[in-house]
């Protein structure tokens, strides 16, 4: 599956094989990681199991520095999506301990995204779901129910569900923990004055929104110690009005960064507007073309923060691109999502010359809320392909794909358990 799009002839994509020391000295292979993709291959009691591991076992020998998992949830009361992994003791430490070996088996670092959704639950599976303020997801009343408003001592008892899980992952033998604060789910909700309308010590003012995700970070510290990374993906803005924006987003950055934050992932939107996909039209469309969709955002951060390490996912497709970011300063390390549930050997052959470009292509109906079903139903397809043994298919015609999305979720959804 090569790309026609050739690279300029001078290009040096040596910098992308470079391995990248955080500051505490953990050394990333290289400048290519799979960012996290929502895998929806669980077990029934949501465990990993075969599907999951087999998937990870494709991706073994991808070529990538860092894989960092999708949605591992801290509650099994509270599930993101069908299908999502839940770590919320060690009932399930062989398996996790056999997915890590797997995911490091080719030469990777292997981070663990931990998540809890909040409002974002599906009412198939959370009749009521729990968020910092009792508002539901705008215009999603068919999908998500409102959620109540969590009480202090729930809020507490959260941060440490957090910490539980990472460090029962870390023990498992995951080299690091990425938190998820971004695309809408909880730590984002708390951070975001549109989800957030607490006026307790949790919200009211940007330092009592941010103050979630600080006690979170603090906590799963404590638990993994200093040595392992821990990390987050941050939204450099909601691409909402009135919404989180860039500056508050880069005052959490400063505040974390002052806590100790080893990378920082930097995305963007949530559900209601995925600017994370490139679908959303509040992106202007020399963004799209600039191919790495917050690679502005990113240049600020590297100018106010020099030192902390900058991961960047959403849009990246050539090596041009990538090298261009790396090479640049802007950046560290480039994420690749997308790219990778369609050719999981692209790093591998990008950083050996063997192609230039990923075949990724935006999938596009003109209706808004199918361009972001579309998309998201496509790349699972793909995922689920590759857990079944198979290869992906990615000629195949989006229609069959959102059929088989929709009655895969649907029977996830019936066997799945309900708060």
């Amino acid at each position: 599956m090569q790309s026609t799009q050739a690279a300029p002839p001078s290009l040096d994509r040596s910098i992308l094989a470079q391995p990248l020391a955080l500051p505490s000295g953990f050394v990333i292979p290289n400048r290519l990681a799979k960012a996290a993709l929502s895998e929806g291959l669980s077990r029934r009691d949501l465990s990993p199991g075969s599907r999951i591991k087999r998937l990870y076992r494709r991706w073994a020998d991808s070529g990538v520095g860092l894989t960092i998992t999708g949605n591992v949830m801290i509650d099994r009361t509270a599930i993101g999506e069908p299908g999502n992994v839940v770590v919320e003791d060690r009932g399930h430490v062989e398996d996790l301990t056999e997915w890590a070996r797997i995911a490091k088996s080719g030469g990777a670092k292997a981070f663990v995204q931990v998540n809890h959704p909040g409002r974002q639950a599906p009412r198939t599976l959370t009749a009521r779901p729990v968020a910092p303020s009792p508002i539901a997801l705008p215009a999603s009343a068919r999908v998500f129910a409102k959620p109540r408003e969590l009480t202090g001592r729930e809020i507490e008892d959260l941060i440490r569900r957090f910490a539980t899980t990472a460090a029962i992952v870390t023990e498992a033998g995951f080299d690091g923990i990425q938190i998820h604060g971004a695309h809408g789910y909880l730590v984002s909700q708390f951070l975001s004055p549109l989800a957030n309308r607490r006026t307790d010590a949790w919200g009211g003012t940007p330092e009592k929104r941010r103050r979630f995700v600080l006690e979170v970070f603090r906590a799963i510290r404590a638990e993994v110690g200093p040595a392992t990374p821990v990390t987050i993906k941050l939204n450099s803005a909601d691409f909402q009005r009135g919404g989180f924006g860039e500056d508050e987003s880069i005052e959490v950055v400063h505040a974390l960064a002052a806590e100790g934050l080893n990378l920082l992932e930097i995305s963007g939107g949530t559900y209601a507007s995925a600017a994370m996909l490139g679908v959303d039209p509040s992106l202007k469309e020399s963004t799209r073309r600039r191919e790495a969709y917050f690679l502005s955002y990113a240049e600020r951060v590297r100018a106010e923060l020099p030192d902390l390490p900058l991961m960047l996912t959403g849009g990246f497709r050539t090596a041009e691109g990538m090298v261009d970011a790396v090479e640049s300063g802007a950046i560290d390390i480039v994420g690749l999502g997308r790219p990778l549930a369609v050719q999981p050997d692209f790093p591998a052959d990008l950083l050996a010359g063997r192609v230039d470009a990923s075949l990724v292509t935006p999938r596009r109906s003109g209706i808004r809320l199918l361009d972001n079903l579309t998309e998201l139903t496509y790349y699972s397809v793909q995922m689920w392909r590759m857990a079944a043994g198979k290869e992906p298919a990615p000629n195949r015609h989006a229609a069959v794909n959102v059929g088989q999305y929709l009655l895969n979720n649907g029977l996830a959804s019936l066997r799945s358990p309900r708060a």
